[in-house]
């Protein structure tokens, strides 16, 4: 019975430990780990903040192939990473392209994901034309 008043006790100290220091933080701290991670905007009602949010998205313009090559790409086909056609290699490329249906065949794959690689192979801001550079660049088609 001794052992259980003792195991109580200590459990009680620390419940009131525990107390003490959620009534120590402020207002202020409280409302800082609650504050929302975003914002709702309504169209035509003028949103703080969304163009800067817009611009760092984008990246501020379209990205150029070797950006986009050296960014995402080139990880896995610069050493043929698991089965992945290597940058310059005219022949697996054209080889590829042609069971795809061509260049198009190629950038539909990139942009679904084909075997490990995933979809749009790992640059999900790349758009399509961007992707298509990369693979134009990649395989001198």
């Amino acid at each position: 019975m001794n052992l259980i008043k003792k195991m109580l006790a200590a459990q009680a100290a620390v419940l009131a430990l525990w107390a003490v220091s959620a009534q120590a933080a402020t207002n202020d701290e409280i409302a800082e780990r609650i504050k929302p991670v975003g914002e709702v905007c309504i169209q035509g009602e003028e949103c703080k903040g969304v163009g800067a949010v817009a611009a760092a998205a984008s990246g501020g313009g379209a990205k150029s192939p070797d950006d986009v090559i050296a960014a995402h790409c080139g990880a896995c086909h610069s050493a043929g990473v698991l089965g992945a056609p290597k940058i310059g290699d005219a022949a697996d490329w054209k080889k590829r392209a042609s069971e795809q249906g061509g260049l198009d065949g190629l950038l539909a794959k990139a942009i679904s994901g084909i075997n490990a690689m995933p979809p749009k192979g790992t640059c999900a801001t790349c758009s399509d034309d961007e992707l298509k550079g990369a693979i134009k660049k990649m395989s001198g088609l």
